[in-house]
């Protein structure tokens, strides 16, 4: 199969984009990249200023937050991508269904199909309301796929009988659309710590322990979304791909921000192997002595990779694509045949990647598996259940609907 000349395009698009993410991550070094980083470290000054100055709009009450009368958890970040958020997200959501909730999981649905620009057009012409929010499930059915639905949602989805998923970048009014047709009265916001327009009452912020903040730079130069010192707004604070060993300056930098902070620690493990296109599971223990090739587009490969390689595995061929990246069957193609040659008797990717496949563009003639993975607390609590309780449903829980801006004492809490 010859690649086209659009694929070939955005082949040479991609590459750049891999570049100025290789330079944001430090993975690069040379004149050219010190000079690109030059740059962005100029727009990530200007990105500060907007950042920080949005979220004093709304600590002023210029701008306000929304409540919808019922319990929202908020579940982010301060740095984009890699802190292992939606197995978080899943948890979260399973162990309160389990304790009688309706949930729903609301998600902007990133790099999900957009609404065609003819259609934007002619509602913006006739005046027409916007549409409804995407929904990804009912709560029965998964109605859409990854395409339609984005990556994360579609797999929460599938993952996640009897839970609502919503999508749509107007979060407000996916949760009074959850609230109002599936009568849900609990609202998970993913990935939505810079989400402001929305009243939550649980602000879960994800640190990521083997990265927490890298080069603490704001975008575009660095991975931050906002500054460190926005730690403060956190009702609790998770640190994930935990090694169970102390990191007492990571503790200090928290506590320096937020001194109260409760601190969660959790690691994400690998549970078993599952097939991408069919129902059977291996053991994690099958892969010990054999010769893999792996893929993956996600936002830290390594830890992927560093997962396969503990395991036992001989990873003799390994391509990296950008995160949320969608795959051509020229590049699956290309990636089987080149597995092949190099001798490989298993695939495996992420379940993330897994879910963004098309069987007809997988050749057959090797096993192809995801790694699934799940969260375990290791400090802050005995499981996840006894921590979603003692977040979630605490002895001495008082109804409230009060702004995450607005501390216990009713002071404003110091956001700038």
């Amino acid at each position: 199969m010859r690649e086209s000349l659009g694929n070939r395009i955005q082949r040479k698009l991609d590459q750049l984009e891999q570049f100025t993410i290789d330079v944001i991550y430090d993975r690069r070094h040379g004149l050219a990249e010190t000079f690109y980083g030059g740059f962005l470290r100029a727009l990530s000054w200007l990105f500060s200023g907007i950042a920080q100055s949005r979220v004093w709009l709304y600590r002023q009450r210029i701008l306000r937050d929304q409540p919808l009368g019922c319990l929202v958890v908020v579940v982010g970040n301060l740095t984009v991508g890699g802190t292992g958020k939606t197995p978080v997200v899943e948890k979260f959501a399973r162990s309160l269904q389990e304790r009688g909730r309706k949930v729903a999981i609301l998600s902007r649905g990133y790099r999900s199909k957009p609404e065609p620009k003819y259609k934007k057009f002619w509602r913006w012409l006739t005046q027409q309301p916007p549409p409804p929010p995407k929904v990804v499930s009912d709560g029965e059915t998964v109605l859409l796929d990854s395409w339609q639905a984005g990556d994360e949602p579609y797999m929460l989805a599938r993952n996640l009988p009897g839970v609502v998923v919503v999508v749509d970048k107007n979060r407000v009014k996916a949760g009074e659309y959850a609230i109002k047709h599936f009568g849900c009265d609990t609202l998970i916001l993913d990935d939505g710590f810079q989400y402001l327009p929305l009243r939550g009452q649980l602000n879960l912020l994800l640190v990521d322990k083997s990265n927490p903040f890298g080069n603490q730079c704001l975008l575009p130069r660095g991975i931050l979304r906002e500054p460190v010192k926005h730690i403060r707004r956190a009702s609790y604070v998770f640190l994930t791909k935990s090694d169970g060993e102390p990191d007492d300056e990571l503790e200090q930098l928290i506590r320096q921000h937020k001194p109260d902070a409760d601190i969660i620690e959790c690691s994400h493990q690998p549970q078993y192997f599952c097939e991408v296109f069919g129902q059977g599971e291996r053991p994690l223990t099958a892969v010990n002595g054999l010769r893999v090739a792996t893929f993956s587009g996600i936002a830290v490969p390594e830890s992927f990779e560093e997962f396969v390689r503990k395991l036992g595995a001989n990873i003799v061929h390994n391509q990296r694509f950008l995160d949320h990246h969608r795959f051509t069957p020229f590049e699956l193609e290309r990636f089987f045949t080149q597995a092949k040659e190099a001798g490989a008797e298993l695939v495996l990717t992420t379940e993330k990647d897994a879910v963004r496949l098309n069987q007809a563009d997988i050749p057959g003639d090797i096993p192809f598996y995801f790694m699934r993975l799940e969260v375990d607390i290791l400090k802050g609590g005995e499981d996840f259940d006894e921590a979603v309780g003692r977040i979630c449903f605490p002895k001495t829980q008082v109804r409230t609907t009060r702004s995450p801006f607005i501390t216990k004492g009713s002071a404003q809490a110091h956001v700038s």
